[in-house]
């Protein structure tokens, strides 16, 4: 009785997220807040590295689609309204004449890519199936050298490597890697020349080998090196030597803090851990961009809403 906590760390964060995210966001709060307390749908990451062919045709036999190709697909939609757009506003000057705020924004936006118009790599395929389906895919099966064919993960997770648009022999640090996802993601586009992914955790790191080992090559496995440095002095370690960085920072977890009693960061124990994450996730970003070379990328990422572990650090 003395030892055990009175209210569930996940009702304690559950509770801090009505509070605060209810004001950042507002009336689409309930809908989020419904999504968080879901059961968790995964999406299956395509292994490139096996010999698994079928696989596609398996899973669209399933009804489950590369939500990477439709998006894909509307963004070129989005091209091309935005085009019609800036046709449209430019037949509105009269000689002589401005364009108007609203007219110069959407000649703005028609001359912008969006960000992961480029980065959208087609080697890289992530199959989900569609919005209130919550079919389970099966287990990843191995071929006959053994390589997995697919890796279930959180979709959303990709959005940060293909937001960091790697390109042919860029060098490229993975800051915070474990378990992995992310890593194996990296390497399904076949462009690093040479991958770092480095976790903090001696334990992460070895869940980190375990799915090298489980969907990737030897070969392949030789361009990348894993380390278990304090991310926030890796600078001191290879500074400035970066084409790509991803700096996918330890945050809140939200949807496993709402959900799991087991490692929750709202437990009271970990008050002041959870009180200085901005300022850990300060110092990795510090961290990751003294990492990168002049001209290089950086893409931070966390798993939470919170502004204070995004739009606040990133100020």
């Amino acid at each position: 009785a003395a030892t055990a906590p009175r209210i569930p760390s996940t009702r304690l964060a559950l509770h801090h997220f009505d509070t605060s995210y209810s004001l950042h966001l507002g009336a689409l709060w309930p809908s989020v807040r419904a999504g968080l307390l879901c059961e968790q749908k995964y999406g299956a990451l395509l292994n490139n590295f096996a010999a698994a062919d079928h696989v596609p045709e398996e899973l669209e036999l399933l009804n489950a689609t590369d939500f990477i190709s439709e998006a894909l697909q509307k963004v070129q939609q989005w091209q091309r309204g935005a085009a019609v757009g800036e046709v449209a506003t430019g037949c509105q000057e009269g000689p002589g004449e401005g364009r108007t705020g609203m007219q110069a924004e959407t000649v703005a936006q028609a001359g912008m890519s969006p960000p992961l118009c480029m980065s959208i790599s087609s080697k890289i395929k992530c199959y989900t199936f569609p919005r209130g389906d919550i079919t389970r895919f099966r287990p990843a099966r191995p071929d006959g050298l053994g390589l997995l064919d697919y890796y279930l993960m959180d979709a959303a997770s990709l959005l940060p490597v293909l937001a960091l648009d790697v390109q042919p022999d860029d060098f490229v640090l993975d800051l915070c890697a474990a378990p992995g996802g992310k890593t194996l993601a990296l390497l399904q586009t076949g462009f690093c020349g040479h991958l770092a992914a480095n976790d903090v955790s001696v334990s992460r790191t070895k869940r980190l080998y375990q799915i090298l080992q489980s969907y990737v090559p030897r070969e392949v496995r030789d361009t990348v090196s894993v380390t278990s440095y304090d991310g926030r002095d890796w600078d001191q370690v290879k500074g400035g030597t970066f084409h790509k960085v991803l700096v996918d920072v330890p945050c809140t977890t939200d949807r496993h803090s709402a959900m799991e009693e087991d490692n929750n960061i709202f437990h009271k124990r970990r008050t002041k851990e959870r009180q200085m994450l901005p300022m850990l996730q300060l110092q990795l970003l510090m961290a990751g961009i003294l990492a990168a070379r002049p001209g290089g990328a950086v893409v931070y990422s966390t798993c939470s809403l919170s502004p204070l572990q995004n739009e606040c650090v990133v100020e």
